[in-house]
């Protein structure tokens, strides 16, 4: 039976420790990481791995994303609290029982805030990374969602075209010869397909663009982020469609997101 972890923790030697790993809020990943654990053993070999550089939702299995627990397998893209942007502002065009599709869903982290925010919403999510989706299916199908594996649009079902209200497509948007950049977390312990977004970036946004106005309801809205200074790329890219674009930007968390509408 595991020993009980004492109610003064975190101790003062598990801040330091992560201090010196290079955490910089400290205390703050202490008190997750001693709230997840279920004794001092288990804290101890925690604090290792997040020493080592794991990022913190992969030691203790979650992130908290937009008020709700999102379960993170190691492995799995992590979302970024700037994406809450983007889940809020796909809620915010979603009415009661409209269809939505989240692709590139990774743990499925904005289709489980559709289903946590909006009546009777139909919710469909898509990954190609099998991890991702076997992550998502326990974030987004206990909620009435359902996830498919595979590339894009490719395994959604064939009913779904002309009827989608609300696509969600948070879209690798790394250019490939900047990968290397990125922080080690990221880099090292995401998969490359959830970061790269080719050449310049917007590879698979294209793709995405492309098939979005056979399967976009009319007025129907595809979403994604992208950087602030591939924005003008990207409205082009989606316009080359037939879609008109908004940019759309929250300062507080440095977040740009395109709102690309069907006529």
């Amino acid at each position: 039976m595991s020993e009980p972890i004492a109610p003064t923790e975190p101790a003062a030697d598990v801040v330091a420790r992560l201090r010196a790993a290079g955490c910089v809020f400290a205390e703050e990943e202490a008190e997750l990481l001693t709230a997840a654990a279920a004794g001092p053993a288990e804290l101890d070999a925690m604090v290792e791995r997040r020493a080592a550089g794991l990022p913190l939702e992969h030691v203790v299995g979650w992130a908290e994303f937009a008020g709700l627990r999102i379960e993170v397998d190691g492995g799995v893209f992590v979302p970024r609290r700037r994406t809450e942007f983007l889940a809020a502002e796909a809620v915010a065009r979603a009415r009661p029982g409209a269809v939505c599709v989240d692709l590139c869903c990774g743990s499925g982290a904005a289709a489980a805030v559709l289903l946590a925010s909006v009546a009777d919403v139909e919710v469909h999510a898509a990954d190609i990374e099998p991890a991702a989706v076997r992550c998502a299916r326990r974030n987004v199908e206990p909620r009435g969602g359902r996830v498919y594996e595979g590339d894009l649009f490719a395994p959604l079902p064939n009913a779904l075209r002309g009827r989608i209200e609300v696509l969600v497509a948070n879209v690798p948007y790394v250019p490939s010869g900047e990968v290397a950049l990125l922080p080690a977390e990221a880099r090292e312990h995401e998969p490359l397909v959830a970061l790269d977004g080719g050449a310049d970036g917007l590879e698979v946004l294209r793709r995405v663009a492309a098939g979005a106005a056979e399967w976009l309801a009319p007025g129907g809205h595809l979403l994604f982020e992208t950087s602030e200074r591939q924005t003008g790329a990207a409205v082009a890219a989606v316009a080359a469609h037939g879609l008109t674009a908004r940019i759309l930007t929250d300062e507080d968390l440095y977040a740009t997101v395109v709102v690309a509408t069907r006529a």
